[in-house]
């Protein structure tokens, strides 16, 4: 085969290519903005990176986001939706392709973000968070009112404006970025940090929370359509009022919160009544109950005397005549009852003499004293019984410690003899007695036992183990099959050649020939 022409073309290394592609690349197309229609996203990737692909009609270019740029995106890639994306174009090696690493994500015009806000709305529908009947009802008076909106705007200076006029509250005001990046997870922090207070605790726990905004575009209130505030919204336990943009301004946060208010102004009014008005109703309410008891005072009047004059006019005569006759009795009762009082006190203190009392004392002290002496008594037998009882249980304890003792070393003895047997057993069941009986073991290179000589092939290396040892064999000839044995197709082998020790040389037959022993031939 001729020799191939020598070349002066320069030979590259696949990575030196790969390398000298990548720069060539980044350098031509070091900041691009591209549009198309997302494709392939799945979500982070454990690493927290974001891969997917960029589609148009006619081609494919892949994707990534890093995991700090995706952090920081106020739109997150979703499939289907057409963006344009800035970044800078390059090369991976490892798969010989090239890719946008993606710094900014925007939607690709208002019809795009109108498409996220419908798919959006469709999923948070379906998991229940926009239904009617997990809704709250507003308290008509809240004690305390918690504000998450920007501290610099004019919406809450109307907030706080409005509610001094109509019935003024203590407010409270978690201040947030309400646009931006950090927009929505500041404003799902405030929900749930307002939901975090305990009550009487140091700082008042909110007994209504109101989410306003001024108005602007779709864009600008675009933080307010996130997942994170719309389940921030939902998850809330303290009822929620959302007064985001104008009438005309409709967010995802609108249809999760407890109370949709057109404006921050109209959020306040519904927050609480006006005072003025709550005081004239209650004047009202005052004035109609004074009036009706007014009106009952005087009937149950008119009843009185209406009764007063249908009652007989000596109805009080009898009553009045008992009285009187009580009234003369009680007297003398009186002083017959002291006098019943004092004989009963005179006989008492008779009995109550100071030699009396002497006997007395000194009868429940000999009963006391005699009953100590029985107690000691009691005391002293109960004691002596108590130290016989325990005696005779030591006794039964140490008897019952000797002869657990003895039998444990009987039972001990029995396992050793059983042991011993055992042992004995196999040691005769062993193939090593047999050995000593003058047979040998002979096995494979494998070290498998041969039980036959038709398994023993010429050259094949053998070990054979005696009683007192092993020494290794090789096969090398063939051999005759046993009388009665059948016979193989295999070769059989004719010798056996140790390796251990050179074999002895056989004695010559003094007067025999070829095949004869010491003993001479019984055949002359």
């Amino acid at each position: 085969m001729p020799e191939a022409a020598p070349s002066n073309v320069m030979e590259w290394t696949v990575s030196e290519l790969s390398s000298a592609l990548k720069r060539t690349v980044e350098d031509a197309y070091g900041f691009v903005r591209v549009r198309g229609e997302i494709s392939g996203f799945k979500g982070a990737s454990p690493s927290g990176h974001c891969y997917f692909r960029l589609k148009d009609d006619k081609a494919v270019l892949e994707g990534v986001i890093w995991k700090g740029n995706y952090a920081r995106m106020r739109v997150k890639p979703e499939e289907g939706l057409d963006v344009i994306v800035t970044g800078k174009l390059t090369t991976f090696p490892g798969s010989s392709k090239y890719q946008i690493v993606i710094d900014s994500l925007e939607p690709a015009g208002v019809g795009a973000l109108m498409k996220l806000l419908e798919e959006r709305k469709k999923k948070l529908a379906a998991e229940g968070l926009f239904d009617e009947a997990r809704k709250q009802l507003i308290p008509f008076l809240p004690e305390v009112i918690g504000v998450v909106t920007s501290p610099t705007g004019a919406v809450i200076r109307d907030i706080l404006h409005r509610l001094a006029d109509r019935f003024p509250r203590h407010v409270l005001v978690w201040p947030v970025r309400v646009q931006g990046e950090a927009s929505a997870g500041e404003v799902a922090n405030a929900i749930e940090g307002f939901n975090a207070l305990l009550e009487g605790g140091p700082i008042p726990r909110p007994d209504l929370i109101i989410v306003a905004r001024g108005g602007g575009s779709l864009e600008d209130l675009w933080s307010f359509n996130e997942e994170i505030v719309v389940r921030a919204a939902a998850a809330s336990m303290i009822p929620l009022i959302s007064a985001v943009g104008h009438e005309t301004d409709i967010t995802l946060i609108d249809f999760a919160s407890d109370r949709r208010a057109p404006t921050p102004t109209a959020a306040a009014e519904m927050a609480v009544p006006v005072r003025s008005e709550l005081l004239s109703t209650l004047n009202a309410l005052g004035n109609r109950k004074y009036a009706c008891w007014q009106r009952g005072l005087e009937r149950h009047r008119r009843e009185l005397t209406m009764l007063s004059r249908a009652l007989p006019k000596d109805i009080l005569a009898e009553p009045r005549q008992c009285l009187d006759s009580l009234a003369e009795r009680l007297p003398r009762a009186l002083r017959a009852n002291a006098q019943v009082h004092h004989t009963q006190y005179s006989r008492i203190a008779s009995r109550l003499a100071p030699q009396l009392l002497s006997n007395t004392v000194e009868r429940r002290r000999e009963r006391y004293n005699s009953l100590n002496q029985r107690l000691q008594a009691s005391l002293i037998a109960n004691a002596q019984a108590h130290r016989a009882r325990i005696e005779r249980a030591r006794e039964r304890v140490v008897a019952f410690g000797e002869r657990s003792q003895r039998a444990t070393v009987a039972l001990l003895k029995q396992h050793q003899a059983r042991v011993e047997r055992a042992e004995r057993l196999l040691s005769a069941f062993s193939y090593r007695e047999v050995l000593k009986r003058g047979f040998a073991l002979v096995r494979d290179g494998d070290g498998h036992p041969l039980r036959a000589a038709a398994n023993v092939a010429a050259g094949v290396r053998l070990d054979i183990e005696f009683a007192d040892g092993r020494i290794a064999a090789t096969a090398d000839g063939e051999g005759s099959p046993r009388e009665g044995a059948p016979r193989e197709s295999a070769p059989q082998p004719r010798a056996v050649e140790m390796s251990a020790a050179p074999a002895r040389p056989k004695p010559r037959a003094k007067g025999g020939g070829e095949g004869t022993s010491g003993q001479g031939s019984l055949f002359g």
